[in-house]
């Protein structure tokens, strides 16, 4: 299985946040928003939290495993 998310999709319906202005919000790189949305890396359970109450969802509607 491999872990997706719906973080662009999230992004662009509020208000067409970019990568830089998410990045900065939750105190970590761009590329490391960037390298989580294409599925390069997977955020701690921290991190996952913390985007999470950014975007006021739960981990799950953000995160989910997809069959390969």
């Amino acid at each position: 299985m491999e872990l997706k998310n719906n973080i662009r999709k999230l992004r662009f319906l509020n208000g067409e946040i970019t990568q830089e202005q998410l990045a900065d919000a939750l105190e970590v790189s761009r590329q490391t928003i960037h390298s989580i949305e294409s599925g390069k890396f997977n955020p701690s359970v921290k991190l996952a939290l913390q985007i999470a109450k950014y975007f006021r969802s739960s981990v799950e509607e953000i995160f989910y495993f997809e069959e390969e």
